[in-house]
C-alpha cells in the first residue's frame, strides 16, 4: 500500500515538483495551498506524513503543525518543514511547534525521496 503524503505549499510550481518527485518513488500524494486548506483534507482523511512550506496565507507551517500536534489522531504523524527559511529562529520554532524535520528550498530530489521514506517507516 503506497504511503499517503500531504503537501501544504501555496507555490503551485513547488507542489507540482514535490509531486512529481514523490509519486515517481511511490507515494501517493495530495495538494493543499495552504494550512486552513491543509487542516481541512487533515480532518477527513489519513495520511502518513506532511510537507509543509512556512511562509504561507491564511495559516502558516509553523501555526499548522501546532495545531496538528493538537489533533488526537494526528500527535504522532511526522510533518517535515520545507522552506527557503534558514534561520535558526525559525528552526527552532518550527522544532518547538512539533516538527519532525527540515529540508530547505530548493530540495534535492534523492534527499526528500531518502528523508520521506524514513520517516514514514
Amino acid at each position: 500500500m503506497k504511503r499517503k503524503i500531504l503537501i501544504v505549499d501555496d507555490s503551485a510550481t513547488m507542489r507540482d515538483m514535490l509531486s512529481f518527485t514523490l509519486e515517481t518513488a511511490g507515494f501517493a500524494v495530495t495538494e493543499v495551498g495552504d494550512g486552513e486548506a491543509a487542516l481541512e483534507v487533515l480532518r477527513d482523511r489519513g495520511f502518513d506524513l506532511v510537507i509543509t512550506d512556512i511562509n504561507m496565507p491564511r495559516l502558516d507551517g509553523i501555526e499548522l503543525t501546532r495545531k496538528v500536534r493538537q489533533m488526537e489522531h494526528l500527535a504522532f504523524m511526522p510533518v517535515l518543514c520545507l522552506t527557503t527559511e534558514t534561520s535558526e529562529e525559525k528552526k527552532l520554532a518550527a522544532r518547538s511547534a512539533g516538527a519532525t524535520g527540515w529540508l530547505t528550498k530548493p530540495f534535492d530530489p534523492d534527499t526528500l525521496v531518502q528523508t520521506v521514506s524514513r520517516v514514514c517507516l
